[in-house]
């Protein structure tokens, strides 16, 4: 596997290591987060088109960043092409770099409304709406699966499709829609679409762990990869996967990350996304099971620290942390 930067159209994403944007975790503090470890671009959770349209204060919140966070992208979800071109090119994204199209999520609610993964099976409109937000002037990138159903994939034909619309980059899930996150990735699907286009293509799916990373590049042939849920159990992948150094602790990782949440959001928030957050980098390490529950029942900063400091309170750095997985 060959750790590069990559060129997206006027940007150069310092590496290939990208992490994908997840509902409840890819908030402005975890996107810095990862950066700092050596991602190459990072994504805010997943905002509805039609939600921003009405100005909804909930998606507003998702959509937050400042001029430190070095690449800004939002992923934008939605189903009607006027108004994915009209969020586009609207003021509400103008902070953004890159906007990418949701046209994978597999949720039932998302799919039966004809977003997400419903756009994999009616391509003019999913050609469409990437024409409509390409009219932006931004970078626009999409996220897909390999299909809808395991018998009957179809990722060339729809990468092609992607890219004849305009997209600068396309990351495939190594799953269809009805696999929803579980069963191994159809890494053969993402080396025929990689092969069918010139556009960059990032492998996405099944990713635990160095070897595993390693494996999906060097069998599907992609131009990078696409962190998820291990991401968030080992933030420090990124910097191994890189060979950005890194020094700093569980603990310091998780004290940082709750001083910056509390400088840009209300403490409710920020005791959420930390309790998320420290439940995913406390899976298998030793000893630590009996504090989830405590974990989740704390209601103050106070309280949030002392247990974090319990679970965390080591002084392993990132070159001993995966002892603990």
């Amino acid at each position: 596997m060959e750790i590069r930067k990559l060129r997206l159209g006027n940007l150069l994403l310092p590496s290939n290591v990208l992490m994908a944007p997840l509902a409840g975790y890819t908030c402005y503090p975890f996107r810095m987060l990862a950066y700092e470890l050596g991602a190459g671009l990072c994504f805010t959770e997943m905002a509805s088109a039609n939600a921003l349209k009405y100005e909804d204060k909930a998606t507003k919140r998702l959509l937050f960043t400042t001029k430190a966070e070095p690449i800004r992208a939002v992923q934008l979800l939605g189903g009607t092409p006027a108004v994915m071109e009209q969020m586009a090119k609207s003021t509400r994204l103008e902070d953004f770099d890159i906007i990418d199209i949701n046209m994978g999520c597999p949720v039932p609610n998302v799919f039966k409304s004809g977003e997400g993964s419903a756009l994999m099976l009616d391509q003019k409109r999913a050609f469409a709406i990437i024409q409509g937000c390409k009219k932006s002037g931004k970078i626009i990138t999409v996220k897909c699966r390999t299909g809808i159903r395991e018998d009957a994939m179809f990722t060339a034909e729809f990468a092609r499709m992607c890219e004849a619309a305009g997209a600068d980059l396309i990351s495939i899930h190594g799953r269809s829609r009805s696999m929803m996150y579980d069963g191994k990735p159809y890494l053969e699907e993402i080396a025929h679409a990689k092969a069918a286009v010139k556009i960059p293509v990032i492998a996405n799916g099944g990713i635990f762990s160095a070897h595993d990373a390693h494996e999906m590049m060097d069998r599907t042939g992609a131009d990078g990869v696409m962190l998820a849920r291990y991401g968030l159990e080992n933030p420090f992948l990124f910097s191994e996967l890189t060979k950005k150094p890194c020094h700093k602790t569980p603990l310091q990782i998780l004290n940082e990350q709750l001083a910056l949440t509390l400088q840009y959001y209300d403490e409710t928030f920020a005791l959420r996304y930390m309790k998320k957050l420290a439940s995913h980098m406390m899976k298998k390490r030793k000893g630590t099971k009996k504090f989830k529950e405590r974990l989740f029942q704390c209601g103050s900063e106070a309280e949030l620290i002392d247990v974090i400091n319990m679970i965390f309170g080591e002084t392993e750095t990132v070159e001993s942390y995966d002892r603990f997985l």
